[in-house]
């Protein structure tokens, strides 16, 4: 029982510590291994039917960063930060089911008929890459694996900003990101060199309704 409380406090700590920074200590780095280290904590997020389409282009290189500088509107996280992490959402994320699925069968999850009928499923699905059902699922597990890395970076004392500030046409001319890959948003995460501004939060009365909505005045 102890412990269980404990871990609720920690994750409550992380939960209510975590804002948005925007400066950084341009001189820390985060290494590869530890970058992959959040990135696979971050993949345990929930995913529509198990197909995980989230992809994750790492910008660390300095002078990539400084290439991504104007394309982010000139916001000096960009820069100052370990890293920034562009999560996309492969909207042909179809093409790793089998894989998936075969695994999932593998460790004993499901049946190879379960498989099938998925995979059978899905094909419908994704038909149409560019359908709207698709671009939607990919950006609703983007946004999830985008939520639990930025907690995961925080409960190792790192801190990120979200940023939904960029030219999209320019960052995929840039980078090389094809049609096959939705831009979800990017995250600059690195070790804080000031604190985040404290902003509030309405009532959690306000925003919540009952089993109805109530009409509006």
């Amino acid at each position: 029982m102890s412990i269980q409380v404990g871990q609720a406090a920690l994750f409550a700590d992380v939960v209510r510590d975590r804002h948005s920074v925007r400066k950084y200590d341009a001189s820390w780095t985060i290494s590869k291994e530890e970058m992959t280290e959040l990135l696979q904590e971050a993949t345990l997020a929930p995913s529509g039917a198990n197909v995980q389409p989230w992809r994750f282009l790492v910008i660390d290189d300095p002078e990539l960063k400084k290439k991504l500088l104007p394309i982010a509107y000139n916001q000096e996280q960009v820069i100052q930060a370990s890293a920034v992490v562009a999560i996309l959402g492969d909207l042909r994320g179809i093409d790793k089911a089998e894989q998936i699925y075969s695994a999932a069968v593998e460790a004993g999850y499901m049946s190879e008929q379960i498989k099938a009928q998925m995979l059978q499923n899905l094909r419908g699905f994704y038909a149409d890459p560019a359908s709207e059902v698709v671009k939607r699922a990919a950006l609703i597990d983007g946004s999830l694996v985008s939520m639990q890395f930025m907690l995961s970076a925080k409960a190792r004392g790192y801190d990120t900003v979200p940023m939904g500030g960029y030219d999209e046409k320019s960052l995929r001319s840039a980078f090389h990101i094809s049609d096959r890959y939705s831009v979800v948003m990017l995250i600059a995460v690195g070790k804080a060199a000031q604190e985040a501004h404290k902003t509030v939060r309405l009532p959690v009365e306000e925003v919540t309704f009952w089993n109805a909505i109530p009409e509006e005045v």
